[in-house]
């Protein structure tokens, strides 16, 4: 992070004017003056046909990265997964919208200037990108979205170039503008001519995994407490502190150094209040399991055949629960049964991806349940990639769709960050001045008090809490369920508390968080449904898809 910002402070001489604005978002729906307002779904509509919530939460990707070209996928011969996508398929807001010349050949950028350019399946495995708070602030430029390359971009290497057959820019911080499409990410977008899509989705904050897990549960990464200098957290300036980091959740018996842990309240909390079963179901929180490779514990381990990189099938600060008192199991107890998954017992609602997938084999589907894939599956470049995170989305849909429940259900594939994806769209509703802001300027993401941008009760809005800058990168969101609209693009600003939000309009009566939590400014998910006919869904057909492949084995 270091090296990016001296970087940036060196070359500020050559950032050119005029090179080119990103796009604000202010779609018709969002609740903004002057657009069309959404439409109303009362919550008894949407409780008599949700019964089920699924939340598949993937790793890093941005919405460009993922649909920059959909529903146009280049089909070379070389490709075994074809995409062409049904007439009168509607084109996003994405890369199509950007000016042939982007603002990212900006000469700051340096060797690494350039346009996005596709990525083939051939280099399903990349670098990871730069996502911390602060050099994804410097990306955005002030609104310009011009310095990616720059401030968030990281080369594949030589190596892993000349293996994949990538173009040369790949081995420059310019990797950072590649983007898939539907010969690779097929399966992503497939379910997107089926069911719906929202082009207008986004980080409830900058930040990394840890930020965007805390945003999905509670709305909030303010209340942190610091529990070993983690340097993971940024005083809020009300004499506390607000989560912008990665640290691993305090206590947590996999748990390294550098921890910390949350106060307050999370969607758990309100879904105990309901009574409402619910579960976080992560790869690997099983501790007596072994794997094929002989490893076990907090150190299982499994090597993908993609990106040949061995991960530890548990990522401490991906699972978002365990940073908070009232709903953490520490110890990764197990459940008494599989017919006590979802309720509250030893395990606390924390559970492993094989205990989802035992109870709805024996018949048992929690109301809530949160679904993040073991390592080498959960799409995090580095260590993961689109192949094996299509692997486990399949599967586990396959799974849903196959089921009793999926008449009742409603499947959202959301993520946590964008990696530093290039996404060429911005939405800042949440103003921050802390040290680690550079938004607009350094110290400075923006002077925006909006409604919910205060993180204590009675802090006066003139003064938010800072380390909050939001909203942060556009993420894809998708909504798989009989009761979505089917092939629709929604354009509603979203983020990741908007998922929040629909749990608690669906399950406990509109309760809200409250202190600062963003849930109160959410835009809705219901755009991306159609409940008006009563006890009918109005998309009813399985889909079942390859798991290796994306291609459509079964529905239409």
């Amino acid at each position: 992070m270091i090296r990016k910002i001296l970087a940036l402070s060196l070359s500020s001489t050559l950032i050119l004017s005029g090179c080119g604005q990103g796009v604000v978002s202010n779609p018709p729906g969002n609740g903004n003056s002057n657009t069309t307002p959404p439409v109303v779904v009362t919550p008894t509509t949407q409780q008599a046909a949700i019964k089920h919530v699924v939340v598949i939460f993937g790793e890093n990707i941005s919405f460009d990265h993922y649909f920059g070209t959909y529903p146009l996928a280049a089909n070379l011969p070389a490709n075994s997964s074809k995409f062409t996508a049904v007439a009168g398929t509607a084109t996003p807001n994405n890369l199509t919208k950007v000016a042939a010349v982007n603002p990212n050949l900006n000469p700051a950028n340096g060797a690494g200037a350039s346009n996005p350019f596709r990525l083939d399946v051939a280099q399903a495995a990349t670098a990871d990108q730069d996502h911390d708070y602060g050099p994804e602030q410097m990306a955005f430029d002030n609104g310009k979205m011009d310095l990616f390359p720059l401030s968030v971009g990281t080369p594949n290497g030589a190596t892993l170039t000349a293996s994949t057959g990538a173009a040369a820019i790949t081995n420059t911080n310019g990797l950072t503008m590649g983007y898939y499409d539907g010969n690779t990410v097929t399966a992503m977008w497939n379910y997107a001519q089926h069911y719906a899509l929202n082009d207008h989705s986004f980080g409830t904050t900058f930040g990394p995994s840890t930020t965007g897990a805390l945003n999905l549960i509670s709305g909030q990464t303010n209340g942190a407490i610091d529990t070993d200098n983690s340097g993971a957290t940024v005083a809020d300036g009300q004499g506390g502190l607000t989560d912008n980091g990665d640290a691993d959740p305090t206590g947590d018996i996999c748990s390294g150094t550098g921890t910390i842990s949350m106060t307050g309240k999370n969607v758990g909390d309100i879904l105990n209040a309901a009574n409402v079963t619910w579960g976080f179901f992560e790869g690997g929180f099983d501790l007596t399991v072994t794997n094929a490779d002989g490893s076990t514990g907090c150190n299982r381990t499994t090597t993908s055949k993609i990106t040949n990189t061995k991960k530890n099938d548990y990522i401490q600060h991906h699972e978002p629960f365990q940073y908070y008192k009232t709903t953490q199991n520490l110890t990764h107890a197990r459940p008494g049964s599989v017919a006590a998954i979802g309720t509250t017992d030893a395990a606390n609602h924390q559970y492993d991806t094989h205990d989802f997938t035992d109870a709805l084999a024996a018949g048992n589907m929690p109301a809530v349940s949160f679904l993040k894939a073991p390592g080498y599956q959960d799409a995090h470049a580095g260590y993961s990639d689109p192949l094996d995170e299509q692997t486990f989305v399949v599967n586990m849909i396959n799974a849903i769709q196959s089921s009793q429940f999926w008449s009742s259900t409603a499947i959202i594939i959301a993520y946590d960050d964008s990696d530093g994806w290039y996404d060429h769209l911005n939405n800042i509703v949440n103003g921050s001045n802390s040290s680690q802001d550079f938004y607009t300027s350094t110290g400075v993401c923006s002077t925006s008090t909006a409604n919910g941008a205060n993180a204590l009760a009675g802090v006066a809005t003139t003064n938010p809490v800072q380390g909050r800058c939001g909203y942060g990168p556009r993420l894809p969101l998708m909504v798989i369920s009989p009761w979505a609209k089917k092939n629709v693009i929604d354009s509603t600003v979203t983020d990741q508390s908007s998922i929040t939000r629909f749990i608690e309009d669906t399950f406990a009566s509109s309760a809200r968080i409250g202190n600062g939590s963003f849930d109160s400014i959410a835009g809705p998910l219901t755009n991306m449904f159609d409940f008006s006919n009563g006890a009918a869904p109005p998309n009813p057909n399985v889909v079942l898809l390859s798991p290796t492949t994306g291609q459509v084995t079964t529905g239409n």
